[in-house]
Order: structure tokens, then C-alpha cells, then sequence
């Protein structure tokens, strides 16, 4: 889907720049300069527009998202690192995070940043 939108978006800026460079030639006609411009002005508004809301702000709503997930961990939950690895919360201390992997409980500390998904987030997604 995010795919299709670029390539959406793609077109729609090539679009934009191709009317914007008819719209500035004039024939010497002051009278319809005016209106070219005011055309020129309110592409490039709507092209602003397009990507604010295709890629800056859906990009934006992700990582509140996942601030929130990180911030909610608490000792107990079941979570998955970036690199993959998998365990239960252990201990929180500020920004480390110690959790243990396994039955053998090994123990590992990552930062919070480091934590993909815990296991509250795969609960709601299944709903």
C-alpha cells in the first residue's frame, strides 16, 4: 500500500511541476500572467498538502505509537528486540531494560529503544 502511494505521489509531483512550468509561459499577455501564477502557487500548495499527508504524517502517528508502547512496558511483559530476540521483562531501570531469554533465563539488558513489539501490541492487532 505505502508502495502504491509513492508512486502515487511520484506522478502527482511530476504532474504538479509539469503544470506549474505551462502555467509560467506566457504569451505577453500581462492579463493572464496573474492567473498562471495564482495556478503555479496553488499547485505547489497541493503538492505540500500531498505529502504532508501520504508520508510526514502517517510516518509521525507510527513513532508516537511506538513511544507509547515503550513508555507502557512494564516488568512481566512478554517482548521482541529489534535483532529478534525474544523474553520477559525482568527489570526496568530508566532508559535499560533487563530481561531474561529461554528456560535456561539467561539475562540480557538492552536500551528502550531496542524493543520491536511487546506482547500487548500483538494482542490488540489481532482484534
Amino acid at each position: 500500500m505505502r508502495k502504491k502511494l509513492e508512486k502515487l505521489f511520484g506522478l502527482l509531483s511530476v504532474a504538479a511541476v509539469c503544470l506549474a512550468f505551462a502555467g509560467c509561459t506566457t504569451t505577453g499577455d500581462s492579463t493572464g500572467s496573474t492567473g498562471s501564477a495564482y495556478s503555479s502557487i496553488i499547485m505547489i500548495v497541493v503538492l505540500i498538502a500531498v505529502f504532508y499527508f501520504f508520508m510526514i504524517r502517517p510516518e509521525q502517528k507510527k513513532k508516537k505509537k511506538t513511544e507509547e508502547m515503550r513508555s507502557s512496558l512494564a516488568v512481566g511483559s512478554k517482548i521482541t528486540t529489534i535483532g529478534g530476540m525474544v523474553g520477559k521483562i525482568v527489570a526496568i531501570d530508566g532508559d535499560l531494560i533487563t530481561f531474561e531469554t529461554g528456560e535456561d533465563r539467561v539475562r540480557i539488558q538492552v536500551t528502550k529503544w531496542a524493543i520491536s513489539t511487546n506482547d500487548i501490541q500483538k494482542t490488540e492487532e489481532k482484534k
